[in-house]
């Protein structure tokens, strides 16, 4: 028998919808980051990007457990001396885009280099409901459903 390692051109990608409200964002960004590697699928190459393309809507409103919507903190560069920043979970809930806590979350899960990057490509993340991938059909995937601890009720 012969290890199967898949090319680029036998790679069947699907779009998948998931609905964050009330999703605890590790949780959330765990089963996203196995779908976008392409983990779930009995094809998997540790070389070639055969995940699925995922949107993620109402990202808003996912939640985190215990108290890290307030203690959680953020820490990004300015790249000049002493410019480190840091910023709350909550405050970027509260923000302009709060999506990112998602985005950053699966970004980080993802390996680092040209493949988790080409992988990351392929998430969407949006705040609110409406997206403008419905000329894909994207399948609903119910997180919530897989296991109760995915969801909080707020």
């Amino acid at each position: 028998m012969t290890t199967y390692s898949a090319k680029a051109a036998n790679i069947e990608k699907k779009w998948l919808l998931i609905d964050a409200s009330g999703l605890i964002v590790g949780r959330l960004a765990t089963i996203v980051a196995m779908r976008l590697r392409g983990k779930h699928k009995a094809t998997y190459t540790p070389h070639v990007d055969d995940g699925d393309n995922v949107i993620v809507i109402n990202a808003a409103k996912a939640v985190f457990s215990g108290r890290k919507r307030e203690k959680k903190v953020y820490y990004h560069h300015t790249g000049f001396i002493g410019g480190i920043k840091e910023r709350t979970a909550k405050s970027i809930f509260e923000g302009r885009f709060p999506e990112r806590i998602v985005e950053k979350a699966v970004e980080r899960m993802l390996p680092r280099g040209p493949l988790g990057r080409q992988q990351f490509s392929n998430l969407r993340v949006y705040k609110g409901p409406d997206h403008p991938h419905a000329a894909q059909t994207p399948t609903p995937f119910d997180i919530a459903k897989l296991n109760a601890k995915n969801s909080r009720s707020v």
